[in-house]
């Protein structure tokens, strides 16, 4: 139930836009967006932690947007994203 929560918590905090990273967080690819791979993050406490990682993971992957697909963890969260360029 509590990874329900994350994964909720998660899916809203995927809907807003973090113009201050490179790759920006996106909750649908946009229409022509070519899927370039799926990264994983260990190791935050925090969803904002999370996307932080993911971000830069991202953009150092060549990146311009990635969407969150799993969240799971108690007090170490672990995250998936797909990576679109």
């Amino acid at each position: 139930m509590k990874n329900v929560k994350i994964f909720a918590v998660a899916a809203t905090l995927s809907l807003i836009s973090f113009g201050s990273f490179a790759a920006e967080q996106v909750s649908q690819p946009a229409d022509g967006a070519q899927k370039i791979g799926v990264i994983s993050v260990a190791g935050p406490t925090t969803l904002g932690g999370l996307e932080n990682k993911l971000a830069a993971q991202a953009s150092d992957a060549g990146a311009s947007s990635f969407r969150i697909i799993s969240v799971t963890g108690n007090n170490r969260m672990h995250a998936d994203a797909e990576i679109y360029k």
